[in-house]
This record gives C-alpha cells, structure tokens and sequence, in this order.
C-alpha cells in the first residue's frame, strides 16, 4: 500500500482550483467557528448542525470546506474566554483554561492568546499532513481498536487527574471520582436508570455544559468579585496587537511540546468516540510529567496552554481520518460532518478512499490552506476580544453570568440548565474553597459515562472472561502506559522526598557553621588583647 498517492494528488490541485465558491465561504465560516466556540454553551458541534442546512445547495466540496472551517474556527475558539475569564468555550478548552487564566491574571493575556492561536493553527495542519500521508492505513488502523482499547485511552484521561493536582494527589483522585459518579447519572449502558430519584429530567444525565460553567467559571466569577479587574494592575491592562503578535512567535521556544501534542491530538482523535476532549487532557498531563519544573503547572506556564491547544485542535485531522476510513465520527463535529456526506448522498469508508482519492486529498489540502486562514482572521479577532480585561468586574460578572445562565438554557430548551448552572457553581465554590480542584471534577464528568458505556460493551464481546484481554495485544501495551502513567508521579514524588531528605542534614550542618563563624573573631580579638 503505497503513502501517497501522486497522481490523484495532482488531480486534486483541478478540484481546489476549478471553482471560487469554496474560497469564498472559508472566511465566514471561520469567523462563524471563532464565534461559536468563544460563546460558552454554544458549542462547535451546535453551531456546525445550525449552519448545516445551508450547505443543502452547495456542491459535495463546498459544503466541507464550510463547514470544516467552522470546525477549525470553532476549535480555537473556545479557548479565548477559557483564558480570559476562565470559562472554556468548548470541552475541547478545558486544560487551556488552567495554565490561560493564570496567565491572563498576570498582565500576559496578550501573550497567551497569541501563543494559543499559534499552537491550534499549527498543531491543525500537522494534524492534516499526517492525514495525507497515512490516510491510506486509516481504516486498518481504526479497526485495531475495540471497546476495551477506547475505555483505556478514555481511563487514561482519568488517571491524569490526579496529575493536575501537583502535590495533592489524593485530593485531585477524589476530584475526579466525584466527577466520574455525576457522569453515570441517567439511563445507562444497560437500560437501567441510575442516580436519578425518579425525576425525569435526570434520565438523560446531567448537562455537561452547564455543569462544566458552573465548576469552573462561576465558581471563579464568585472569587474574582473582590477584585476590580480580571488584571490587577492597569499597567498590564494593555491591549496590544504587536503582544498578540509576539505570543504567536514564542512558539519557536516550544516545539517539542507543540509537536508532541499534535501526535497525541491526530491517535487519540482517529479513536472513534473519544475526539478533542480527551486529547487535550492527555497532552496536557504529557508535558506536565515530562516538565522539569512540573509544579509551574497551573501557575501561568506558557507550555500548558500550547500542549492543550495543540492537541485539540490536530485532534480534527484523526478524526477526519476516521471519517473518511470508516464513515465513523470521531466526535460531536464529526457526526455534523457525517450528515453532509449524507446530504449529498455520499457514504464514507474504504470504498470512498479508493474510489474519490483524489477529492479526499482536495479536502485535505483545503484545509491546510484553512489553518493560513486561521492564523490571519485569529489575530484580529482576538485584538477584539482581549478588550474583556479592560472591563471592571462590577460589570463583566453580571454579564457573563447572564451568557452562562442564557447559554445552559438554549442548551437544554428547560430550567435544567440553568439550576444545574446554579448547583454546580456552588459545588465548584466549595471546591474551591477546600482545595479540591473542579477542573479534575470536569475531567471525570466528561469522561465518566464513554468508560462505562465502552466497558460494556467490552464485557459484552469478551463474555466477562478476562484472558480476553492477553488476546489484544495493542491493549496490552497501552495497559502498561496507563499503569506508567498512574506509577510516574508516586515515583517522581518519593524520589524528590528521598532527595530532601538527603540535603537537610547537609543544609543544617551548613547552618550551624555559618552560627559559629561569627563568634571566632570574638575569640582572636581576646586572646590578642590579652
């Protein structure tokens, strides 16, 4: 099976530029992506299936480009308001927020969502040169992996809770397992109901968006109403495009994140089901635990939110792979996606690689021509949106809790969002305030109900015998990276005690020489005078 197929990728260049009409829609649709995500509770996947009905009278090409560059947009998107007020736009932004804000609070917003803006263009058209090369094995690959493959990787975004936390690991594992509990309510794999105290808005499960806002924005908003500004210092409220610009340029110092995470981003989107929310989670517990200063983390460092951005957004290429392999979403965008192939009477899978190979490499380069589009149209839509940090928080909190309470209402169509809004801004104030971590909270929600949905249906083809497993050789060895993963930090931690241990007879030897030293003068001045 050949990388590259050269023929229909100079057949390819015809389709990109016999027509206008693709080029024309691009603009607009990242500026509607851009929007969509920064708007919390309007997600990327919302806004996709609302534009949906106007690709009825494109053709099959037009339609993708639109639409996947409101995918890209809106991929990059939600991580604005993750940096400036804390309140990720999409679940994909979730990790940005934890190093953005910190940064924001700072007087380095400029900084950071110029450095945001560069990792997700990049790290999107890395995602899609490793699609064009390996687009050929996509479908071979996806179906290497079962049931019990995904609910590794998924469990392997849950064990990096623990991670999040720095020194309080345990506190991070509680977290997380509260969240993971929330997640299971509702009717489960099973058809069983659970958690639900027979109140029928319960049986779909608690709304993800709202409760994400609630654990970390309000929650925050609560704590930010002491300040007058989101930046403290007025000489740090300073919009500047050349800052923006020059945050873009600080990737070059981080290259070996970017392009880790982008790897990590294109494997673990390609996993039908999983997407962008676990990819950029992973990424971000990657460079924390190979940081040599993990403790920066959640701090303000510049790597934490290239890591996130760069996964989440070259987490559209897998998923694109898989789409086009096996006619299977890699996640919520991907599904709208799916039903354009289907609105224009095209189905995806092997068939569709092998027959219109030539259309499949035009989307793809498409979209590398996207990622150009991105890094222009993202500059001057973030020198408008950091304006927030100039607003007083007398009046930004109001009005963010008014976009939040009416975003969970679209999303639900009923009070359950908005009193789920309520109740978990009070759980994430708790949080808070005992030093529990919400965002590991976010983490378990997000993830809780795909593990227990995949194990399942692992239980179900395996007939509950467990030697299942030592058949599937790819599981094996990512059971022995989740198990890295989840030893690395107790190991590292033991090492640095043992390490302390070791220098304070040393430092305090030190100590009490440097006590002596001054009273030996005394001495010599004595015996002379004597």
């Amino acid at each position: 099976m050949e990388i590259l197929d050269l023929a229909a990728l100079s057949r390819s260049y015809g389709i990109l530029s016999g027509s206008w009409e693709p080029w024309f829609w691009l603009v607009p649709g990242l500026l509607i992506g851009l929007l969509g995500g920064a708007l919390p509770g309007i997600s990327g996947t919302m806004i996709l299936a609302l534009v949906l009905p106007a690709t009825l009278y494109m053709d099959f090409f037009t339609a993708i480009i639109f639409l996947t560059s409101v995918f890209t947009g809106a991929g990059f998107g939600g991580a604005v308001p993750a940096i400036l007020i804390n309140m990720p736009g999409t679940t994909a932004a979730v990790s940005t927020a934890f190093d953005g804000f910190p940064m924001a609070r700072q007087g380095r917003h400029n900084e950071a969502l110029g450095l945001g803006l560069a990792a997700s263009t990049i790290g999107t058209f890395i995602g899609y040169i490793i699609l064009l090369l390996l687009v050929n094995y996509a479908a071979w690959a996806a179906l290497k992996l079962g049931p019990f493959e995904m609910s590794i990787v998924a469990l392997w975004g849950i064990t990096m809770i623990a991670t999040l936390r720095g020194g309080r690991v345990e506190r991070g594992i509680l977290a997380g397992l509260f969240g993971l509990l929330i997640g299971t309510i509702g009717i489960g794999p099973t058809g069983q109901p659970r958690g639900t105290f027979g109140i029928p808005a319960l049986f779909d499960g608690i709304p993800v968006v709202p409760a994400m806002i609630g654990l970390l924005a309000t929650s925050e908003l609560f704590r930010l109403a002491r300040s007058s500004f989101i930046v403290e210092r007025a000489e740090d409220r300073v919009v500047s495009l050349p800052r923006i610009v020059a945050g873009f340029g600080m990737i070059r110092h981080h290259l070996g994140t970017l392009f880790r995470g982008s790897i990590i981003g294109v494997l673990v989107g390609a996993i039908p089901g999983v997407g962008s929310s676990v990819a950029n989670l992973l990424s971000y517990a990657d460079a924390r635990r190979t940081s040599p200063d993990p403790e920066s983390f959640g701090n303000g460092n510049p790597r934490g939110v290239v890591a996130s951005e760069s996964a989440n957004s070259s987490s559209e290429g897998g998923s694109m792979g898989t789409l086009f392999a096996l006619g299977l979403p890699g996640g919520g965008g991907t599904a709208v996606l799916l039903a354009a192939f289907a609105m224009h009477n095209v189905t995806g899978g092997p068939r569709f690689i092998a027959d219109n190979k030539d259309v499949v490499y035009a989307i793809i380069v498409g979209n590398m021509v996207q990622c150009i589009g991105l890094a222009i149209v993202g500059l001057f839509f973030i020198r408008l949106a950091v304006v927030v940090v100039r607003v007083p928080i007398r009046q930004l909190v109001p009005a963010v809790l008014v976009l939040a309470v009416a975003g969970s209402y679209v999303l639900t169509g009923n009070l359950m969002g908005p009193l789920t809004l309520a109740a978990f801004s009070l759980v994430g104030w708790l949080f808070q305030r005992y030093d529990f971590a919400p965002a590991a909270a976010v983490v378990g929600l997000l993830l809780g109900s795909f593990v227990e949905r995949q194990f399942v249906y692992a239980h179900q083809l395996s007939g509950g015998d467990l030697s299942f497993v030592f058949g599937r050789p790819i599981a094996l060895v990512m059971l022995a990276l989740l198990l890295f993963s989840l030893l690395s930090p107790v190991i590292g931690a033991a090492q640095r005690r043992r390490k302390q241990a070791l220098q304070a007879p040393q430092a305090e030897s030190a100590h009490q020489n440097q006590e002596e030293e001054p009273d030996q003068p005394a001495e010599t001045s004595k015996r002379s005078t004597t």
